[in-house]
């Protein structure tokens, strides 16, 4: 008997319900992804490990209740570490999908106004943070949708020219698709 639904194949699903759908063979990711991923997937171990322990010796969670602790924050784990390796921005023939760690947009070409470069800042009461460019797409609408790109980032931190050239050839993408 089968209790999980494979929503890649299964007919009343969507294959991109949720955070469950994995990207498709037809997005391509126009750079590699950085040795930072894994770095945070490994973070993300020692952080749930330490969860279940803390959680384990506050609630003296003994027996088959532990077993459930640990199944359930490996799931978590495993869900969460399948996200970070999908997490990035693609590019197809009919347009890009943003992939992030919860959500997901997919949009067409022509539904893209500009794909340009955004010097992102944080606001802190009256502090004004400066945390470095990021790609930024502008809708047909006038709104606009963050990119997984930044110059900072775990993909892009130490490798400046591969920001640039993920940046370029998003934007040769959308500028060749809109002008075909």
């Amino acid at each position: 008997m089968r209790f999980c639904i494979d929503t890649l194949y299964a007919t009343f699903v969507h294959a991109d319900v949720g955070i469950l759908g994995r990207v498709g063979e037809r997005w391509v990711r126009p750079y590699t992804p950085g040795a930072g991923r894994w770095l945070v997937i490994g973070w993300e171990a020692v952080a749930l490990g330490l969860l279940a322990w803390s959680t384990i010796e506050q609630f003296s969670i003994s027996g088959g209740g532990r077993h459930v602790l640990a199944g359930a924050i490996a799931a978590l784990w495993v869900i969460g570490t399948s996200r970070i390796i999908d997490m990035g921005t693609y590019v197809g023939d009919e347009g890009l999908l943003i992939r992030g760690l919860v959500r997901t947009h997919r949009m067409r070409w022509q539904e893209i106004a500009h794909v340009r470069l955004h010097k992102a800042s944080h606001k802190i009461g009256g502090w004004q943070i400066e945390s470095g460019m990021t790609v930024l797409i502008e809708r047909q609408d006038g709104s606009t949708v963050n990119t997984e790109l930044w110059a900072q980032g775990v993909d892009f931190h130490s490798r400046p020219k591969v920001f640039r050239a993920a940046y370029h050839e998003l934007r040769n993408r959308h500028l060749a698709a809109v002008n075909a």
